[in-house]
């Protein structure tokens, strides 16, 4: 785990989690809102009630381009909001300089996983993962999450997620929301 920079006392008003395909996104957030008394996000199922399709279906109708633009404004719609925790889709945050703009109120969290464990979690869930639908996906896997884990890096707190528990994550995660008031009430 690393710890957030904590040199900006500014109180969290968003926690925004990133990474990986089955990283635990979607399920780490779901516990900490409910702990926080947050609403909760995941740009997934926003996009599909927006577009009214499964994902895989916008990937092999309108093409991964097109999914992506959905994905940056439905992503720019949530980030606009107070007192969310959102789960942001595994490619959002692979785009140049996109968690650097992130306002001080936003905690951004990268929930790192291996290549062999996202692998695994996707056998286990009905969620549909295009990116991964070819011969070799551990392959697939490790060339994707090399080429998005600069970006990943950038995040304010890293969590690994190959052994946590989603509880344990919204844990750690909480304490770092709470210190943040804690910093901000002292400053």
């Amino acid at each position: 785990m690393t710890s957030p920079d904590m040199t900006d006392a500014v109180p969290v008003l968003r926690v925004l989690l990133v990474g990986f395909m089955a990283s635990g996104k979607t399920g780490v957030a779901r516990v900490l809102a409910r702990r926080l008394g947050w609403q909760f996000f995941d740009f997934d199922d926003v996009i599909v009630k927006r577009v009214g399709q499964p994902i895989r279906e916008i990937f092999s109708v309108q093409g991964e381009p097109a999914f992506r633009e959905i994905e940056t404004e439905v992503g720019n719609e949530l980030l606009a909001r107070e007192h969310v925790v959102l789960a942001s889709g595994g490619g959002w945050a692979a785009v140049p300089g996109r968690l650097q703009q992130l306002d001080a109120a936003t905690l951004s969290v990268w929930l790192r996983v291996s290549a062999e464990t996202a692998v695994t979690r996707t056998r286990y869930t009905a969620r549909s993962r295009p990116l991964l639908d070819v011969e070799d996906p551990v392959a697939q896997a490790r060339r994707l999450l090399a080429e998005r884990e600069p970006f990943y890096r950038v995040a304010n707190l890293t969590l690994d997620t190959d052994h946590a528990s989603f509880s344990d994550l919204a844990d750690r995660i909480l304490a770092v929301v709470r210190q943040r008031e804690q910093l901000a009430i002292s400053k």
